[in-house]
């Protein structure tokens, strides 16, 4: 699909979703920075940065949701598999107003709610617990089928990395999710090229990850997924293709907007001291304080 198709079906979608709010993707980088900074701890900060826009976006202006209300019936779901990067996730989630900072500045304490990797709970708009790579999409599709049976305008978005599509449940899911042509089921890929280990080379050279996701049958729209046009543009057509489900494959930098970060493995998990905070803050464009 072309970027002037996709930009026709925004214009046509975009009207029917209901806008709550924008945050910057400024401040969403700068809550991943203080928290992994704050926690004292090692978290995955990498993998958190590259997913930014796709997330605010979403939260934004494409999902159905009520933070005020997070258990609402009619609300569309968001499952985050890639779970090791819930440092985006959360710092979303309070900046969309789920939870306030107090309770942020719990991450990876003991007998926290926010741990390294989503524990569901829906009071905090949690809706699944990832910690194993592959599973994600599988409970979204139950989740989509069920929306189908029971006839309701609702959807689910779940983000996978590229990484994780090398586990075999993703692809076992993707067939039964184009046997079954749910148009209720969105993959959003962060295909930031980079794993716990190193580059993603499986899908490098003859065998491209869009290209797999077609093959399976799936609606496939390939994007920058940094370009808040392009991202738009994408989920307003996802939503509006109804012969089955859609795939959402978006090439990011992981470490995205950290000069020292970008495509730099190193932090795809790692801990922040108090002088790379400092470079951090830099980075972003932001005045630092001393004393």
């Amino acid at each position: 699909m072309s970027l002037i198709e996709i930009n026709v079906m925004r214009s046509r979608v975009r009207g029917l979703r209901t806008i709550i709010y924008m945050v910057s993707d400024l401040d969403i980088r700068k809550t991943i920075v203080d928290i992994a900074f704050k926690c004292g701890e090692s978290a995955h900060i990498g993998g958190s940065l590259s997913m930014v826009e796709l997330l605010n976006v979403l939260f934004g202006e494409v999902l159905k949701h009520r933070p005020v209300e997070p258990e609402w019936p009619d609300r569309d779901l968001f499952i985050l598999s890639k779970g090791h990067a819930v440092l985006g996730y959360l710092a979303v989630l309070h900046l969309y107003g789920y939870f306030d900072a107090d309770k942020l500045a719990t991450f990876q304490a003991d007998g926290s709610d926010l741990i390294a990797h989503p524990v569901k709970k829906l009071q905090l708009g949690i809706e699944s617990s990832n910690g194993s790579l592959g599973q994600g999409l599988s409970f979204g599709l139950g989740l989509a089928l069920g929306m189908e049976l029971k006839n309701e305008d609702r959807r689910v978005y779940v983000m996978l990395g590229d990484g994780e599509c090398n586990e075999g449940s993703v692809w076992e899911t993707a067939a039964l999710a184009a046997e079954r042509g749910t148009n209720r089921l969105c993959a959003i890929v962060d295909e930031n090229h980079f794993r716990n280990d190193g580059a993603v080379t499986t899908y490098a050279n003859k065998i491209k990850l869009a290209g797999i996701w077609r093959a399976f049958g799936w609606n496939v729209i390939e994007i920058d997924g940094h370009d808040r046009e392009q991202i738009c543009g994408a989920f307003a057509a996802a939503r509006a293709y109804e012969e089955g489900p859609t795939a959402i494959v978006a090439s990011t930098v992981k470490g995205r907007g950290i000069d020292f970060m970008e495509a730099n493995n190193d932090w795809h998990h790692n801990r922040i001291t108090s002088n790379v905070y400092k470079d951090c803050l830099r980075a972003l464009g932001l005045e630092t304080v001393d004393g």
